[in-house]
């Protein structure tokens, strides 16, 4: 087991050695709009960020994800080390159930790599037209960054593994921003997570391109809403244990 490896029994983290420093670490899992998922695979690819790792769980549906004819473990880790940025995408959704446990082994995972600082991607149903980035954060001097970038989250709640992770953050003292971006629809939002990530782009100084993203928008949405489907029918045909429900 390296040093960048983590195993609690419930969570298993598997990774190259990380060779970022203190790096930025970006989550995207599924939520509302699948906002989060869309965005970090988005950047995964413009960014040409590595392969380095994958998070396991005997929680976790026992499925492979194909891409382009190859095998992918569902929950993946990316590195770039130009950008000092580390991402983690799900190609599953992450139940309330288990929340806790994977964002506890995430984060104890990203102090034994000192992150930074961790930025979270979800999704907020909104009944406004538009799309329109909502943000909060863990800290005082966070909140200052986004002010001029997005809309002040000012009351509610941010639930999934979206909520736990950011809670984790404030526990631990891991500075953290949550970028929701609105969405009006339970489908896969494309155009939604292209303004979180030109939000990502003022942030950090990134130059990630969203046109492609746009101009594709229809087939992405498409075929993750077929991703969904099959996921569900795995669950549907007791291949997901009971007692642990990922969906509904």
């Amino acid at each position: 087991m390296s040093t960048t490896d983590y195993d609690n029994n419930d969570v298993k983290i598997i990774t190259k050695p990380v060779q970022s420093k203190n790096p930025i670490l970006i989550e995207g899992f599924p939520g509302i709009g699948l906002v989060g998922n869309i965005a970090s695979q988005h950047m995964i690819e413009e960014m040409h960020m590595e392969y380095i790792g994958s998070i396991e769980s005997r929680y976790f549906p026992s499925i492979a994800v194909l891409y382009e004819g190859l095998i992918n473990m569902p929950v993946r880790i990316y590195e770039n080390v130009e950008h000092n940025l580390i991402i983690v995408i799900s190609d599953i959704p992450i139940s309330h159930t288990v929340s806790y446990d994977v964002s506890n082994a995430l984060m104890d995972w990203a102090v034994s790599i000192n992150v930074k600082e961790v930025v979270s991607i979800a999704g907020i149903a909104i009944m406004d037209s538009g799309h329109k980035v909502f943000g909060a954060a863990t800290t005082p001097e966070m909140l200052e960054r986004l002010k001029e970038k997005v809309e002040i989250f000012q009351m509610g709640t941010i639930s999934g593994i979206s909520g736990s992770v950011m809670s984790e953050c404030l526990l631990r003292g891991i500075p953290a921003l949550s970028l929701l971006g609105a969405t009006r629809t339970q489908n896969p939002d494309p155009r939604a997570a292209s303004s979180v990530i030109e939000v990502l782009n003022e942030l950090y100084g990134f130059s990630v391109d969203t046109q492609r993203l746009i101009e594709q928008a229809e087939r992405i949405e498409i075929e993750l809403q077929r991703l969904a489907e099959d996921v569900q029918t795995t669950e549907q045909k007791g291949e997901v244990k009971k007692e642990f429900p990922m969906y509904g």
